[in-house]
């Protein structure tokens, strides 16, 4: 009987152990976990209005041979942390205060942030957005290669065709199974020249059954993935494009039609012809395809790319269209064929 109630005794002691010790157990199962997890941006909303971005480009191109040189990425994240992400009020004053401030050198852009708890974010996140659009590279004129500094992206539609817009991010659509719209619509004639918006790699290429023949091209630093999709049926893409292949931002990449919605390959299915034509960012490879995708509404940076739109002629033999000038980009010199899928 004794050894009876000395057994019971330690099994009562051993639960009040196991009770004692279980949080623990949690607790340290919960910061190795959270260790062990990736810590990188899951959303994003790019909110910046046109005026907004034409405003700090401005900025920083006026400013590129000055003392103080304005990079336009910080200006917008500088004007989002200050004003909760919103763009609708007046970051236009938010920006012109901080470019006097920094212009005028009394003071220095990590004091005038430190304190702004929101700044870090703004700033990776819209420099996924907008990273490869500004910057130097060359072109050719009459035969001779020229520096340039400025925006170094163009609209995904060639110069001199015509097309229709608006903002169409997240409307519904059901073909497949009811979903947002992740993209931006724009609507045209087809064979109009479909134009790389950043220099970048193709990563994708081929029949899809939502967006017909599409291309994927991803930029040279990953963040940025371009899809352009309902692309001309028998005919969809420049002719030497492959997957891995180099793009130079402005180079003619395919043409626009209207296939899609449907599993038999080079079907046109789609009722308007236009192209859909979307941004991905990418901050870690799990995102990348998903319920972890990150799709940014395009229509304002749309609207500020027109601005710049590559000019083509076409071939009368093969039907194709080239770019007219020649560009030279260092992202993609320094990314080189070795440094891509």
């Amino acid at each position: 009987m004794g050894y009876l109630k000395r057994g019971i005794f330690f099994e009562l002691i051993g639960l009040f152990l196991l009770f004692c010790l279980l949080p623990l157990k949690k607790q340290v199962f919960q910061a190795v976990s959270s260790q062990t997890e990736k810590d990188y941006i899951k959303w994003v909303d790019f909110n910046v209005s046109l005026e907004a971005l034409n405003q700090a480009y401005q900025y920083d191109i006026s400013t590129y041979d000055s003392p103080v040189h304005l990079n336009w990425i910080e200006l917008l994240a500088y004007a989002a942390a200050k004003n909760g992400g919103s763009f609708s009020a007046s970051p236009s004053k938010e920006i012109d205060a901080l470019a006097a401030a920094l212009t005028s050198e009394e003071v220095s852009l990590p004091e005038l942030t430190k304190d702004l708890k929101y700044y870090p974010y703004y700033l990776e996140a819209y420099s996924a957005v907008l990273g490869g659009m500004v910057g130097e590279y060359e072109v050719e004129e009459e035969g001779t290669w020229v520096k340039k500094y400025g925006l170094k992206a163009f609209s995904p539609i060639a110069k001199n065709f015509p097309y229709s817009d608006y903002d169409d991010f997240g409307a519904s659509r059901s073909y497949g199974y009811k979903r947002l719209h992740l993209g931006h619509d724009m609507m045209g004639q087809t064979g109009t020249p479909i134009i790389a918006v950043e220099s970048g790699y193709v990563e994708a290429i081929g029949w899809n059954q939502y967006g017909g023949w599409r291309l994927g091209i991803r930029s040279f630093d990953k963040k940025r993935y371009y899809y352009y999709a309902h692309l001309r049926q028998n005919f969809p893409y420049a002719k030497n494009l492959k997957q891995g292949s180099i793009v130079i931002a402005g180079d003619v990449i395919g043409y626009m039609g209207h296939t899609g919605y449907s599993t038999k390959e080079n079907t046109n299915n789609i009722d308007t012809t236009h192209l859909h034509f979307g941004l991905q960012l990418i901050f870690d490879e799990s995102q990348k395809e998903g319920s972890n995708e990150i799709w940014i509404d395009c229509y304002s940076l749309i609207r500020f790319l027109s601005k710049h739109r590559s000019e083509t002629q076409k071939n009368p033999d093969t039907k194709e269209w080239f770019r007219i000038q020649k560009m030279k980009d260092p992202a993609a010199e320094a990314a080189g064929p070795e440094n891509t899928p």
